[in-house]
């Protein structure tokens, strides 16, 4: 299967690169032929061209930044964070694979970009902040800002 990809990180310097790697050489373990595109504060590095995204089969985003995804109409289009193609390159190319073949097309989110749903991060917040009551970083009178006080007063 004919697989394409897009990493990339607000520096662009080590996990987008990891993420390329990972996707490249899981699927070339598997079988599948891959071109992953990294961009990152240097710009973009082997670009996709058009050719390589009307020839795709689908399309995976692993991304901690806005990746324009108008290149991917009429593809499975799987959409993550980069920790994800870090960590489980496997699992995003099985699901791109997977919904390549039942013949699906549009946006998949995976893991951290599907997210939980606004009521449960909201429950969440709100329990963190009832139970953070306890001091957290140490004795408060040693610390910069308590210094800088005390130098300046």
């Amino acid at each position: 299967m004919k697989l394409i990809a897009v990493t990339s990180c607000p520096t662009g310097i080590a996990h987008s690169q990891m993420a390329a790697e990972n996707l490249e050489t899981t699927a070339e373990d598997r079988g599948h032929d891959i071109k992953v595109e990294v961009q990152g504060a240097m710009g973009a590095e082997n670009e996709l061209t058009e050719t390589d995204v009307q020839t795709a089969d689908a399309a995976i985003i692993a991304a901690d930044t806005a990746v324009s995804q108008d290149r991917f109409t009429d593809i499975v289009l799987i959409k993550s964070a980069v920790k994800e193609a870090v960590n489980d390159a496997g699992g995003l190319i099985d699901q791109a694979v997977h919904q390549a073949e039942a013949g699906e097309t549009g946006v998949s989110a995976v893991g951290s970009e599907s997210g939980a749903t606004a009521e449960s991060e909201t429950e969440q917040a709100g329990s963190a902040t009832a139970e953070s009551t306890e001091q957290l970083g140490g004795d408060p009178s040693k610390g910069l800002f308590a210094r800088l006080k005390r130098l300046f007063s």
